[in-house]
């Protein structure tokens, strides 16, 4: 799987770089966004829209959602560079949403270099995240795949309607962190992943099943697996967080641990909230709800968790959720091996060990 995603990846950057490039001119701005009632300020633009867009995009990021897009539209048997424009979409979507959630997480680093609220500044940053939930749609006006009007207006709705999910997971995550006991359940946290992580996969499944001309029941079959996959991607990285600071014996770096220091509810912490004696539930909620943790209160909070069993338990619920993805994967008439790619994308999510 490693393979096909280092494959695709710069041809999505190329074609993102064909949507907003890493240098804007006024006849850029002109051609997209149409002209200017007055005057564009080309550098002003350059420097608080592209310049932090492209310092996240050339950090890293797999591109999985957008790899994804194109093998759904191999798998429907039409060409995928027919559809390179779309697979950009649910991609800039989703490093829109890093940017705001580092915000509102009050996150410091992300992939491996400061988070850009603290690079450029809160306001730069939230209006570069912003916009990315907006230039999507443009690709969609620009209508490169010679879209039927229909087809238009149903990609337009099914974002919509995605995307407002999104911040419906986002807004429990939010709430949750701001409290200090662990109250949710596991059925409410399950709910939070499927709107904040699963809703943008069912916008990826989804979006390649509307503009290749799919019916309504390959549709929900596709985004069944995609929001089943996503979600056993977001426990497995929990987990694989917890299992980084594990191995790294009290020696942690800035890639481990992380999830404990931001007392993020996970669902390990819910099964042990559930499980654990009462005074490590007690103080591991106390840990949680700190500002600052040592390593050892790092490492104390990782033990309440393993002695719960509660990283065994979550680490098997990602397992039964990438099975689940691969039944609804199962249900649809694919080309072999866009299919066996996909399938093998919802095992490599809860397998993969970085």
């Amino acid at each position: 799987m490693r393979d096909v995603l280092d494959e695709w990846r710069p041809v999505v950057d190329e074609e993102i770089a064909r949507l907003l490039p890493p240098e804007v001119d006024e006849a850029y701005l002109a051609d997209f966004f149409g002209e200017p009632t007055y005057e564009y300020d080309p550098a002003a633009i350059q420097e608080a829209l592209a310049d932090p867009i492209w310092e996240l995009l050339e950090r890293g990021g797999k591109r999985w959602r957008a790899v994804l897009f194109l093998l759904f539209v191999d798998g429907f048997g039409e060409d995928p560079e027919a559809f390179l424009p779309y697979a950009c979409i649910p991609e800039i979507l989703h490093n829109g949403t890093i940017i705001v959630d580092d915000v509102e997480d009050g996150a410091e680093m992300r992939r491996g270099d400061r988070a850009l609220h603290l690079e450029h500044g809160t306001d730069v940053a939230l209006n570069a995240g912003n916009a990315m939930y907006f230039l999507p749609l443009k690709i969609i006006t620009r209508n490169p795949g010679d879209l039927s009007p229909e087809i238009r207006l149903k990609a337009y709705e099914m974002l919509m309607d995605e995307l407002n999910r999104t911040h419906l997971g986002q807004g429990m995550d939010i709430c949750w962190h701001n409290h200090e006991r662990i109250t949710v359940s596991e059925a409410q946290y399950l709910e939070m992943c499927a709107c904040k992580t699963g809703c943008l996969g069912r916008i990826v499944a989804r979006l390649a099943a509307i503009v290749t001309g799919q019916d309504e029941p390959t549709e929900q079959a596709v985004a069944d697996y995609a929001e089943r996959m996503s979600v056993a991607f977001q426990i497995a990285d929990d987990v694989l967080d917890v299992e980084t600071s594990m191995e790294s014996g009290g020696d942690f770096g800035k890639a481990a641990g992380n999830d404990i220091r931001e007392g993020k509810k996970t669902l390990m912490s819910i099964h042990a909230a559930e499980h654990a004696p009462a005074e490590d539930v007690a103080r591991m909620e106390e840990l949680l709800w700190a500002e600052e943790n040592t390593d050892a209160e790092v490492q104390a909070v990782v033990d309440i968790l393993t002695e719960a069993g509660s990283v065994t338990y979550a680490r098997d619920q990602a397992r039964a959720l990438s099975d689940r993805a691969l039944d609804h994967l199962a249900s649809v008439d694919l080309d072999p091996e866009p299919a066996e790619q996909l399938a093998d994308f919802a095992r490599f999510v809860v397998e993969r060990e970085v």
